[in-house]
């Protein structure tokens, strides 16, 4: 066992190694379509043949992936063949992220290792991100020899949290584009470590299509078609998504996520199409961004029981319900049967003065401010990639004038909620084309205003349709969250019209995303009284026995 292995095994908590001798084969050579060839590293414990896992990583197989996604489960019983994707660290060809080589070579991969005299006859697939979304590329059909996968923080359609609410995921974009470049580079790991420092005054440049070649010297193919290939019903997606074959799948799934991750909104929709199709995934979902060490250590320690219970017929090391989810509030795990559980919705209505409550809607006039796209509302906190924390103090935010909030009386008790809260705002705008960004945070007594979840939707004309009197009622979902809010403390909604650069800003234009230069302030109105009933509504958690728990008493409004 290395020196890394044991320092990972123990940061991540992982049961005792079975094996301490442990092969690796390098560089094997497997037969890619187009006649390139895909490089590959063979974890082998002991003798026989082991359950197989199959790793495909555009990252490297060494480092890092090679030590937690081989080694570390070669020294559990697993063998592992962890291999580089097309055009990365060795493989042939060029490599064109999340495109449809990745279906094809992945399924010419699987092929290959049915020919070996080493294959035991059935294998499984894990890994987050990248490596989760090239599971779902095979998973309808690598056959019923795939016994098992684990896509963890990942998506079976990448385009969705690429345009999130329809805004330009730019902060991701950038960074991961940035990422890889320079990955295969001397010191790779330490470049990364100063990435943000090196993008953060990138962000405020214009057009965004400049941005990739100032990060890394040269225009990054994906990047640009990124920016063009914005529409959903773009023909760039196909073969870049799979939830239309989610309901072939047959393999079991589990899967890893965070309530602060990039793609568990698009994350919980697969869970719920492999639900709808009659299966029964395992689901976990921790306080985690993207990658960072909390989240790392749960790809592993969910993957181990997983693969052992479909490729060994060891179930002892699963849990008894199939769903496992970290509760924000109350700072506690919960095991449910499913996902989400029964709520009732409950609706806080936007009110005169700031206020919100779950009385009907008073009348009043409708609040305004401008949103200055030369000074874009910034993001703070919240769905970040790796930088950043997740759960912040919003109060430097709260106090810009492009910033509204909406704050409850203490709560008369706990309340928790559990999936989607959505945003019903009704707005008025001065540009046709402009965003909506809501935030539900929870106030302490300090005054503390901490972010739970949110979301932003973009507006273009006719996207949605404006109402008979002109206004435009934007419905929203904002992130899956499972939230419990202490009594005595108060709810808040923030509106504002953007979180840049984790969303790209909106310029007021309609011009193409990826040139655009020209700058529109918009004044924005948000309305909030009996015919324009602007809300945000909770899904709330009924209490054993009873009805949802009270909130603050119902003011009369005049």
């Amino acid at each position: 066992m290395t020196i890394a292995s044991r320092f990972f095994e123990r940061a991540m908590k992982l049961p005792p190694a079975s094996s301490r001798d442990v092969k690796v084969q390098r560089d094997l050579r497997i037969p890619a379509p187009g006649g390139v060839e895909l490089l590959a590293d063979r974890y082998l414990p002991g003798g026989g043949r082991p359950p197989l896992v199959l790793v495909r990583s555009p990252y490297g197989r060494r480092g890092f992936w090679g030590v937690v996604f081989g080694r570390l489960l070669a020294e559990r019983g697993f063998q592992v063949v962890i291999q580089s994707c097309r055009g990365t660290f060795g493989s042939g060809g060029t490599f064109d992220p999340f495109g449809p080589d990745e279906h094809d070579d992945g399924l010419a991969t699987v092929a290959w290792l049915r020919e070996q005299p080493w294959y035991p006859g059935r294998f499984g697939t894990v890994g987050p991100s990248y490596l989760g979304e090239v599971q779902w590329a095979i998973a309808a059909d690598a056959g019923p020899d795939l016994r098992a996968i684990c896509p963890q923080v990942s998506s079976a359609d990448f385009r969705a949290p690429l345009y999130a609410g329809g805004a330009f995921s730019l902060e991701t974009a950038l960074t991961w584009v940035n990422q890889v470049a320079g990955q295969e580079r001397r010191f790779a790991m330490a470049r990364q470590a100063l990435a943000g420092r090196k993008l953060r005054p990138l962000f405020g440049r214009l057009p965004l299509g400049d941005l990739d070649r100032l990060a890394t010297g040269r225009h990054a193919p994906c990047y640009q078609d990124w920016l063009v290939h914005g529409d959903p019903d773009d023909g760039y997606w196909k073969g870049r998504r799979f939830t239309a074959t989610l309901d072939r799948v047959t393999a079991p799934a589990s899967m890893v996520g965070g309530w602060y991750d990039l793609f568990l909104p698009h994350q919980l929709r697969d869970y719920a199409a492999l639900r709808a199709a009659g299966h029964e995934p395992h689901l976990t979902i921790g306080p985690w961004r993207h990658a960072d060490n909390q989240a790392a250590a749960a790809w592993v320690a969910d993957a181990l029981p997983w693969l052992r219970a479909h490729l060994l017929g060891d179930r002892s090391g699963l849990r008894q319900d199939p769903v496992r989810i970290f509760v924000t509030g109350a700072e506690e795990w919960r095991d449910l049967p499913g996902w989400p559980p029964e709520t009732q919705p409950q609706r806080w209505h936007l009110q005169p003065g700031g206020a919100l409550d779950t009385g009907p809607p008073a009348p009043g006039e409708p609040d305004r401010y401008t949103y200055d796209p030369a000074d874009p509302t910034p993001s703070l906190g919240g769905a970040v990639e790796l930088q950043g924390r997740a759960r912040v103090d919003n109060r430097v935010l709260e106090a810009r004038p492009d910033v509204l909030t909406y704050t409850s009386e203490p709560l008369a008790g706990d309340l928790e909620i559990f999936g989607e809260a959505t945003a019903e705002l009704f707005v008025r705008s001065s540009r046709e084309h402009t965003d909506v960004f809501a935030r539900l945070c929870e106030v302490g007594p300090d005054g503390a205003s901490v972010n739970v979840c949110d979301a932003l939707l973009r507006l273009a004309p006719g996207q949605p349709a404006p109402e008979a009197d002109g206004a435009i009622r934007a419905r929203f979902p904002l992130w899956p969250a499972a939230h419990r809010f202490r009594r005595g403390n108060r709810i808040r909604l923030q509106v504002s019209s953007g979180a840049h650069p984790r969303y790209a800003r909106n310029t007021g234009t309609g011009e193409p995303l990826a040139t655009a230069t020209t700058l529109l302030t918009a004044d924005q109105q948000v309305l909030h009284d009996p015919e324009h009933p602007s809300a945000v509504i909770l899904p709330a958690a009924a209490p054993a026995g009873g009805p949802p728990p009270a909130g603050p008493p119902k003011p009369q409004h005049p």
